[in-house]
């Protein structure tokens, strides 16, 4: 049998992925994608009754077996089916899922958006009526850009991920745990996947937002809205994980 990647950074985005993957690339006895986010999983072009990947496994060493392999695609924990054609890639397989409160950032994945281009329209309005977007989208109510507020649903993102996967394959984290001991998270990871804990790391910061003049700000009213959308489905994250913002 080829050999197979042994885990998966499945999300969420603007949630520490990237500076996770950076402190992951250190350690000696962890393989890692050479791109960060492979979007294998969430291709829509791929023909998933018979999937390559052959093409999937080129971006990996797999025939060193001194480390375990990885990647981290952060849209694989949203994207409508991403999730089960992991399992069925790979049933045994390890998943990492980083949170961050998802009003903090809901703003940041709108910020990202709008500095690139790929969104014209204020805050306020993305988190109201621009929802609407999604509807229009392919699939039906996923969007790669302006799911702003979908993605913070994380209660239901993991509890669909353990429909699918036994709990002990699953690693949740905090992202703001990852920025503020970088070292006790890092030594969970290592664990989890079966190898040393790596020396504590000197904290960083990677894709920072970049430094525009942004037509919004996260008002009260923006923050008091979001609140009240994620309040039920917090329960159901702190339910699954022990895990609840704010």
């Amino acid at each position: 049998m080829e050999p197979q990647i042994d885990f998966i950074i499945a999300g969420a985005q603007k949630a520490g992925t990237t500076a996770l993957f950076d402190y992951l690339g250190d350690h000696p006895k962890i393989g890692l994608s050479d791109v960060k986010e492979v979007h294998f999983f969430d291709d829509e072009g791929q023909d998933w009754s018979a999937p390559d990947y052959g093409a999937y496994h080129a971006h990996f060493d797999l025939a060193d077996r001194r480390r375990v392999w990885g990647e981290a695609t952060p849209i694989y924990l949203y994207w409508k089916e991403s999730l089960a054609r992991i399992r069925a890639y790979n049933p045994a397989i390890r998943l990492i899922v980083l949170l961050r409160d998802p009003v903090a950032r809901a703003f940041s994945h709108w910020k990202m958006e709008f500095a690139r281009g790929a969104e014209t329209h204020p805050f306020d309005w993305c988190v109201r009526d621009g929802r609407q977007r999604l509807f229009s989208a392919e699939p039906w109510g996923f969007h790669r850009e302006f799911s702003y507020v979908e993605r913070g649903y994380y209660g239901a993102q993991i509890e669909h991920l353990l429909s699918l996967f036994p709990a002990e394959q699953l690693l949740v984290l905090r992202a703001e745990d990852l920025e503020a001991t970088p070292g006790a998270a890092l030594a969970m990871v290592s664990a989890f996947l079966g190898v040393d804990a790596p020396p504590p790391p000197q904290p960083r910061r990677v894709h920072v937002g970049r430094d525009i003049a942004y037509p919004s700000h996260l008002t009260p009213a923006d923050e008091a809205l979001l609140r009240r959308l994620y309040a039920a489905d917090m329960a159901r994250l702190k339910a699954l994980t022990g895990i609840s913002y704010p």
